[in-house]
């Protein structure tokens, strides 16, 4: 009885030093929930919703700025380094703030209000159910309090509900439904094979702006003249593209497809068609942030500044090319070409369905890789193993610019563009991207001082 006893008190003495093991300070909780592997958890989840859902390229950017919108906004109060964008975005003011007094979990909140908007604005919201709950669970095990944890969540889904009103005044709503005029006039732009599909987003320029004064304020330069008589500029455009396409190296067909970034591409097999399906440029630009981000150990705080600048600049910068698209509603190189000079050609990538000048992919690279170069730095080489799961395939690249450079001339090899629209959109990019970076950077310490 006396053993009996002894062990009793024994385990008797253990349940209770268990009993009072030590809570996690604030300090300690808040180390632990500052992990930004959980934040890229939730930015890698909403990108496959966007991919599952098919969003156009516009649409996708929007979706990202929002998110990360709410998701900075959220973790602001976690740094007294940074600030609120309120003010700094066009038509945005700061939203709800913290209870004085009280203690948060702000990086909890932040991707709790990163994962509210983005529920909001994907379709597939399944996806989310099994992914966040262990989610959430690992703040529990960091040490958060309930209450702590509650009023963090709490104040997580407010913010959200903050953005989520500035994005309902964005006339987004009021694009919905327009169709673009096909006028077959000479030179201008009409549906490409093989699904022939309407102009995507021909209302795009009528968003609101995140940096941007208006949608025209970097208006590029005009496009070369619809001339097809020999000799002439537009011509010589033509034959390149023409050329490039019949003699395309290995190397210049891994790097088309490598950028290709189509969300939805119609495969034809005989009578049959079936789509596949894959990143927007802006999810792949995200996933650079991402890749550079956790190559340079960035903190939880620069990893959500960097996403969400970028977001900002991929979203004004199609703004802004939509804009010219429909302004100049240039012909694409295969209608040309099938028309007047061989109808048998065909472009190494899909030709996507809206006017051909500017290059997307030029001016939205160009504004990213602008951004991410002034946040996190120059000259740091990566490798790209973005689309790898997609048949892709791995790049290397010396810099931001460089990845926006290639990114560039892959439209050209592609065959879809005509090479004054990379150019051009390069210029018009890079201009978008410095914008946003002076009026969007919510450091209180200058970029330069970094």
């Amino acid at each position: 009885m006396k053993r009996f006893a002894h062990w009793t008190s024994f385990f008797t003495l253990l349940a209770l030093l268990a009993g009072c093991k030590k809570e996690a300070t604030p300090a300690e909780y808040n180390a632990k929930a500052a992990n930004p592997e959980r934040y890229n958890s939730a930015l890698n989840k909403l990108t496959e919703v966007v991919v599952h859902d098919i969003f156009s390229p516009p649409v996708a950017s929007r979706i990202y700025a929002y998110a990360n919108l709410a998701g900075y906004e959220a973790l602001v109060p976690f740094d007294p380094n940074y600030q609120s964008l309120g003010g700094k975005l066009k038509r945005f003011q700061a939203g709800p703030q913290p209870e004085a007094g009280q203690q948060y979990c702000y990086p909890l909140a932040s991707v709790r209000a990163f994962m509210t908007v983005a529920r909001a604005l994907t379709f597939s919201v399944e996806f989310y159910d099994e992914f966040e709950k262990p989610l959430y669970e690992q703040y529990k095990e960091d040490g958060v309090p309930d209450d702590v944890y509650e009023r963090s969540m709490a104040y997580g889904e407010a913010v959200a509900k903050h953005v989520l009103d500035y994005g309902a005044k964005d006339n987004y709503k009021q694009t919905r439904g327009f169709k673009h005029t096909v006028t077959n006039a000479e030179g201008t732009w009409v549906p490409t094979p093989p699904a022939y599909m309407d102009a995507a987003e021909p209302q795009w320029n009528k968003l609101r702006c995140w940096a941007m004064d208006t949608c025209n304020q970097f208006m590029p330069t005009r496009p070369t003249p619809y001339n097809m008589t020999a000799g002439s500029p537009y011509r010589k455009e033509v034959d390149e593209v023409y050329t490039i396409g019949k003699n395309l190296t290995k190397e210049q067909e891994a790097t088309a497809y490598f950028w290709d970034d189509n969300a939805f591409v119609m495969n034809v097999a005989g009578h049959v068609m079936y789509a596949s399906k894959k990143m927007t440029p802006g999810g792949h630009w995200m996933a650079i942030a991402q890749t550079v981000g956790r190559q340079k150990k960035l903190s939880m705080i620069q990893m959500v500044e960097a996403y969400a600048l970028t977001s900002f600049a991929l979203t004004d910068g199609f703004i802004s090319c939509w804009d010219e698209k429909y302004r100049s509603n240039m012909v694409r190189p295969e209608t040309v070409i099938n028309k007047l000079m061989d109808p048998k050609w065909t472009p190494f990538l899909q030709t996507p369905p809206f006017p051909e000048y500017p290059s997307g992919h030029s001016v939205i690279s160009t504004a990213a890789a602008t951004v991410l170069t002034n946040l996190i730095g120059d000259n740091i080489a990566f490798t790209d193993s973005t689309e790898y799961k997609y048949g892709h395939g791995v790049r290397s690249f010396k810099s931001f610019r460089d990845a926006a450079n290639e990114a560039s001339i892959s439209r050209l090899y592609g065959g879809i563009h005509y090479r004054s629209a990379l150019s051009n959109g390069q210029i018009e990019g890079e201009k978008v991207g410095n914008w946003v970076v002076q009026k969007a950077t919510a450091r209180r310490k200058p970029v330069a001082a970094r």
